[in-house]
């Protein structure tokens, strides 16, 4: 098959492969937002790339969400929602940086029954691992998923992550994107609760002073907790 693809249209093909699943709404207002008829221009170009078989689409949700050709996911699968709901947090990001890094479902550990974060992502400067938790849970299982970051902490394996810089390894401070307050602690693990990314920022948001007295550091032996939202 003869056909080239822009530049965009790569872009477009390599999102949609990262985040999973991607409604049109989000392609319109991250690629097409800066176009006279931006709507009309992402149809087009999503209906091109759809016929010539580079991406998969589901209409079971309106707006038609996009899929990548290998989606092992059925059309009308509830994933689905879970991966519009870490593209969402993405974007509540991008409105005040674009972040850095970004993996989707990640798997730091590389094995089964570690943590597995929703996404990971530098922003604004300091690594976090992003866990969505769209239902809610008994306290217990919450404190038990708190214990898996701890094991890992204490591993070290985490020095050794391929985004760690070069002047001194930082173990991510860990967001619950949550509607639910949980009781939940840790002496080694920085946690920060909040309903969505524009409730982190207005938490985090005040002077060069107050983002220095956020920054919470444990001895180098066992690493560095670092948060810097300014």
């Amino acid at each position: 098959m003869n056909f080239r693809l822009s530049q965009r249209d790569k872009d477009i093909i390599g999102f949609i492969n990262q985040f999973r699943a991607v409604d049109r709404d989000s392609l319109v207002e991250l690629f097409f937002k800066q176009l006279k008829s931006p709507v009309n221009a992402c149809n087009s170009v999503m209906v091109r790339l759809y016929r010539l078989g580079l991406i998969e689409r589901t209409q079971q949700y309106s707006p038609t969400v996009y899929l990548p050709v290998d989606a092992k996911i059925k059309k009308n699968s509830q994933k689905i929602l879970h991966f519009l709901s870490i593209l969402d947090i993405y974007k509540q990001m991008c409105a005040y940086s674009i972040p850095k890094h970004v993996i989707v479902e990640d798997k730091p550990t590389g094995r089964k029954g570690g943590i597995e974060p929703d996404l990971f992502c530098i922003f604004k400067g300091s690594p976090f691992w992003i866990e969505i938790q769209r239902n809610q849970y008994s306290e217990q299982k919450m404190q038990a998923k708190i214990s898996l970051y701890e094991e890992f902490f204490f591993s070290d394996e985490w020095k050794a992550l391929q985004w760690q810089p070069e002047d001194g390894a930082v173990f991510p401070s860990v967001i619950l994107i949550t509607p639910i307050r949980y009781a939940l602690s840790s002496e080694h693990i920085r946690i920060i609760q909040v309903a969505s990314i524009h409730e982190l920022m207005e938490k985090y948001k005040g002077s060069a002073k107050q983002a220095k007295e956020a920054r919470v550091k444990t001895p180098s032996s066992s690493g560095r907790i670092k948060i810097n939202l300014t």
